[in-house]
């Protein structure tokens, strides 16, 4: 028997594939694909477009409170998977700019930060049938999700995969660069005091450094099967 309100939990350190990964596997299952960095992503952008500095963890986690931030499934045909809007605006492509990239693990360690966010997220994940794609949807927002994946792989290869999908967009994009950024944001995510990235004990880890997207696809989706969560 189905679950009522499935929630498909992945996790995964940066440029692991969640977002591709579970983008496909939404459409796939009918599910609303909801990718919890694009939240962290908008709060940094705001601070940074404010000139708010991004070591000043009292006005950023102010700022991630009073902004309102919606995502919403997208009406556009230029490749996004949803539409990012804060406070009415639309922010879907400025959040993925690599000044965001460069800042968005510092924001994201911020405890304050993390407890405004992790509402909403648990908001629009109970309306049901959502694939979730974070740092720590398995182990903070929603421990509870009856699947949870754990995206893995090496440095190299995800910093390749970056490299990749901003060049694909027409954008200048230095592999050393984003390997050493790949790097730094692994130390951060891992080492912050407030939710971790870590391993949650009953996730199913898949290695992606040998797989194509559209294998990891079908082994999720037929984890989600195997659990109920959708029609066999």
């Amino acid at each position: 028997m189905p679950h009522n309100h499935p929630v498909i939990a992945i996790d995964g350190p940066a440029a692991s594939g969640k977002s591709t990964v579970g983008k496909l596997v939404a459409r796939e299952l009918d599910f609303l694909f909801f990718d919890t960095g694009a939240l962290y992503r908008a709060v940094t952008l705001a601070a940074l477009n404010r000139g708010i500095p991004i070591d000043d963890e009292a006005k950023i986690c102010e700022l991630a409170k009073q902004i309102h931030i919606d995502l919403i499934p997208s009406s556009q045909q230029d490749g996004r998977p949803y539409t990012v809007l804060v406070d009415g605006k639309d922010v879907t492509w400025d959040i993925r700019q690599e000044k965001v990239d460069a800042h968005v693990s510092t924001v994201s360690a911020y405890p304050g930060v993390r407890e405004a966010l992790k509402h909403q997220q648990r908001r629009i994940a109970r309306q049901g049938r959502v694939v979730m794609a974070g740092r720590d949807i398995g182990t903070v927002v929603f421990p509870e999700a009856p699947l949870k994946v754990y995206l893995d792989a090496s440095p190299e290869v995800r910093a390749r995969r970056r490299c990749e999908e901003l060049r694909a967009r027409g954008e200048h994009a230095d592999y050393e660069e984003i390997l050493a950024g790949v790097r730094h944001r692994d130390a951060i995510d891992s080492s912050r005091a407030t939710a971790p990235l870590r391993i949650a004990q009953d996730a199913v880890v898949i290695n992606t450094d040998h797989l194509t997207i559209d294998e990891v696809v079908q082994e999720i989706i037929r984890l989600a099967k195997e659990r109920q969560l959708v029609n066999a």
